[in-house]
């Protein structure tokens, strides 16, 4: 009897550990960037899985590179979101948390978005000169209205005499 009462204990202690490396946050935070690519995948345990690209800037070569976040999705709601922005090549933040330890019926990474929120408003719907989705925009501020040429009413030219002579 009594080793059954060390076993049962046992199992307890390590599915407790099992729960805090799985259950427990290491990290949370945001990334912002456009959801390049999401989709539900895996044999046995299907899970959402996604690239987030955040973009960059390299100094070693003085160009654009692109930076990819991989991340997972456990709720079904914030899937339907992410899939959305895919849909409408909207900028994303993504609020996610990073576990120490991840189980495979959780997802490939161990980055799990907890909250989707949309930036600023669609690209393929923005107006030519709409400048709400360029970084430091603010709404406050009045557009500049493009410069149209005015024609000028022709004006006779008088030249004026020369009086000495």
């Amino acid at each position: 009897m009594r080793f059954f009462t060390y076993l049962l204990v046992f199992a307890l202690l390590v599915l407790g550990v099992l729960y805090l490396l799985t259950g427990w946050s290491f990290s949370d935070g945001e990334r912002a960037g456009t959801v390049s690519k999401f989709s539900r995948r895996g044999y046995l345990f299907k899970t959402y899985e996604g690239v987030l690209n955040v973009g960059g800037f390299s100094g070693e070569t003085g160009s654009l590179t692109p930076q990819f976040f991989d991340f997972s999705v456990k709720d079904e709601s914030t899937a339907q979101k992410i899939t959305e922005a895919v849909r409408t090549g909207q900028r994303v933040t993504l609020h996610y948390e990073e576990k120490i330890l991840r189980l495979p019926w959780n997802g490939d990474t161990k980055y799990y978005i907890t909250n989707v929120e949309f930036v600023g408003g669609n690209r393929m719907q923005q107006l030519p000169g709409d400048q709400s989705a360029v970084p430091g925009y603010q709404s406050g501020q009045p557009q500049p209205q493009p410069v149209q040429p005015q024609a000028q009413p022709a004006q006779p030219q008088t030249q004026a005499a020369d009086s000495t002579l």
